[in-house]
């Protein structure tokens, strides 16, 4: 929640604290605005959708979803979507640290700095949690579930 709280604050204009060419190419209003939101609500409903997997309507499809509803789903299904989505979710938020941190980004004077580079690093950093905690979650999915 923190980061797409600050990727739609960037979309809507705020001052991140990006400047020179980054500032420009992340102009608000403009294309950024609507890749953030969308971006920000594809990722939310990612991160939602984790709570099936602890809750009963995890288990079966909802009536209004087309030719499935109300459906129970093969928990090897379930399984196998969540384990590769934590696999998925941790290789890329591990590179996109090592990218933020690594050598062409460190230092690099157009990123946010200071008190901004702070609040963008704190907003971004549950991230790297979201990957281990989906495969803790879908490994005790498939001790409730064995098939």
């Amino acid at each position: 929640m923190p980061s797409g709280l600050w990727r739609i604050a960037l979309g809507l204009g705020a001052p991140v604290g990006f400047t020179g060419s980054l500032a420009t190419e992340f102009e608000a209003p403009g294309w950024v605005t609507l890749y953030v939101v969308v971006l920000s609500v594809v990722t939310e409903g990612l991160a939602l959708s984790m709570l099936g997997l602890v809750s009963p309507w995890g288990e079966v499809s909802p009536r209004w979803a087309p030719f499935v509803g109300g459906r129970t789903i093969p928990p090897a299904v379930v399984v196998t979507v969540a384990a590769l989505g934590a696999i998925a979710v941790t290789a890329f938020m591990s590179y996109c640290a090592y990218v933020w941190n690594g050598p062409a980004n460190n230092g690099n004077p157009e990123a946010p700095q200071g008190l901004a580079g702070l609040v963008m690093t704190a907003c971004y950093a549950p991230m790297l949690a979201w990957g281990p905690l989906l495969a803790a979650v879908t490994y005790d999915y498939y001790r409730r579930h064995r098939w």
